[in-house]
């Protein structure tokens, strides 16, 4: 208990009491300035007649599943790509590897300056015909290069984490493999994918629950437009508290998207326990 408790108390105090105050006030009409208001439970029934808050939802969800579905198939290939040692191969899993090393602010900044039809490249070129706006022209213009920014930041991260798992199972197993007459495809299927199990249910999981916290690329890049169409639901949380100054409100969303990370969570866990057993 002694050695547990300096983590306990961190835990606590950073993580349990912030956790206990956000419940709490999302159970009160609470201003950023003046005395909160037990309103219970107003703020949960107020979200469903939300029209933003519905849209958020609904485009941070297709958001997920666009960025789940590329960015792990990126990773995982760059992963068999820089899998087996040979000549130059430290030299791709550095290249891969150090856009991780940005910030994802600085990151989206950079973007930012790169997509610029001012003093980006794509028009100091003439690479595009007349004016584009890449981050705030069409919705669908500006979900591209928000994805392109999280393909180009988080592949190589994930990369690691796969490769970590590919390199983890023995090469005896793939040897017994060939000895039996497997081909590449089969390998693959019989021994790559069920030993890898647990390390893919984890960069799932993590590609997930960030692409549902998604904040910086879309603020810093979109600022939500056009007509919110890439507003997400952290940034319908930041609005609410520090532009309508409703912290309360803010605090309903929060926890209402806590408790569906929970809900994900414990799925996935009972999916990979009963598989692995």
């Amino acid at each position: 208990m002694l050695y547990a408790a300096p983590t306990a108390f961190m835990v606590g105090v950073f993580f349990v009491l912030p956790l206990a105050m956000v419940v709490w006030m999302s159970l009160h009409h609470w201003p950023l300035l003046g005395s909160p208001e037990l309103t219970v439970p107003d703020n949960y029934a107020a979200m469903g007649d939300d029209t933003l808050l519905g849209d958020a939802a609904w485009f941070t969800l297709k958001y997920t599943v666009v960025i789940t579905v590329l960015l792990f198939a990126i990773a995982f290939g760059l992963a068999l790509l820089v899998q087996r040692r040979r000549r130059g191969v430290g030299l791709l899993r550095t290249a891969f590897f150090l856009p991780a090393a940005v910030g994802f602010a600085s990151a989206s900044l950079l973007f930012l300056g790169l997509l610029s039809q001012e003093i980006g490249p794509i028009s100091a070129l003439g690479l595009s015909d007349g004016y584009v706006s890449w981050t705030s022209g069409s919705p669908e213009v500006a979900l591209g290069s928000a994805v392109l920014l999280v393909l180009w930041r988080f592949a190589g991260f994930n990369m690691l984490i796969l490769l970590t798992g590919l390199q983890a199972i023995p090469l005896e197993v793939y040897e017994a493999a060939r000895i039996d007459g497997a081909n590449r495809r089969q390998t693959f299927r019989r021994i790559t994918l069920p030993l890898m199990r647990p390390t893919i249910m984890l960069v799932l999981t993590l590609i997930v629950t960030g692409s549902l916290l998604a904040f910086d690329q879309f603020w810093i890049l979109t600022r939500g437009g056009p007509d919110n169409s890439t507003t997400s639901l952290v940034m319908v949380i930041y609005r609410k508290a520090f532009i309508e100054l409703d912290l309360g409100a803010a605090a309903a969303v929060s926890v209402a998207l806590l408790g569906a990370l929970v809900v994900f969570s414990l799925i996935q866990v009972a999916v990979l326990r009963r598989r692995s057993s």
